[in-house]
């Protein structure tokens, strides 16, 4: 049985600044836990029911330290989720990453103060579905970290390398390198008739205010998706961020592979 201690101490991860004061994460679920234990990622401790452990080889749990056998019973006072898991682990965060000088090769995602971690989430994954290596975020923006934004990449976070930084800066240094810099507008010029470079920096903004007016300025390139619904009664006035993040992502994919 875990102590109120253990308890107390697993749950105040759900909260960024401890987080912070720990350098430690909370991952929960039989995937993103078998992932992270062959990622070279660090699992500091790991909280599993006598079934999960039971499947497990040796070689998959050597090296970790503190294993704790539990049952879901307990899972459930540390879990997020409302139907809770068999595994749950403790993971040191990785090292930050620096933001690297612009690569010339490749697209790469910009997103100003998104605030819903399933989104984020969800984001990351579809990065890494099409190969996207780095997607930088506004200091405002969730924490990759936060638990719900770890569960919905499903393994994807492993993939695709996350950094905190200043977008308007990060405009601006692409543009001296000579890369396009676009971001997505109600108003701007339909992404299926514009030309796309296969490198660059793709701009999304808050799910409910878009890309600030200061960061509009560093956009090279204006881009919208049209809408092709034909009946006005049922007309939507915008896309869920994380599903016009995937359309513009396909697209750019799409045009790089043709061309």
């Amino acid at each position: 049985m875990l102590s109120k201690t253990k308890l107390k101490y697993l749950n105040s991860l759900k909260i960024k600044k401890n987080r912070i004061s720990a350098s430690c994460f909370l991952a929960e679920g039989d995937k993103i836990v078998r992932d992270i234990l062959h990622s070279g990622w660090t699992i500091t401790e790991l909280f599993a029911s006598k079934e999960w452990l039971e499947k497990q080889t040796g070689k998959e749990l050597a090296g970790l330290e503190k294993i704790h056998e539990t049952d879901q019973g307990e899972i459930k006072k540390i879990s997020s989720l409302k139907t809770p898991q068999n595994v749950l682990a403790v993971v040191k965060m990785p090292e930050a990453e620096s933001v690297p000088e612009p690569p010339h090769d490749q697209l790469c995602l910009a997103l100003e103060r998104i605030q819903d971690p399933g989104n984020l989430g969800t984001i990351i994954r579809t990065a890494a579905w099409f190969g996207i290596e780095y997607i930088f975020c506004s200091p405002d923006s969730v924490d990759v970290f936060n638990p719900k934004v770890i569960q919905s990449t499903m393994s994807a976070i492993l993939n695709v390398k996350i950094i905190y930084t200043g977008l308007s800066e990060l405009a601006e240094l692409f543009i001296q390198n000579s890369l396009h810099v676009y971001g997505t507008f109600p108003r701007g010029n339909n992404i299926y008739k514009e030309d796309l470079a296969s490198a660059g920096l793709v701009l999304m903004g808050n799910e409910s205010a878009g890309i600030s007016s200061g960061l509009a300025k560093k956009v090279t390139h204006r881009l919208s998706i049209p809408a092709y619904s034909e009946k006005q009664e049922l007309q939507i006035d915008s896309l869920n961020l994380a599903s016009a993040t995937a359309i513009i992502c396909s697209e750019f994919k799409r045009r790089s592979a043709d061309s």
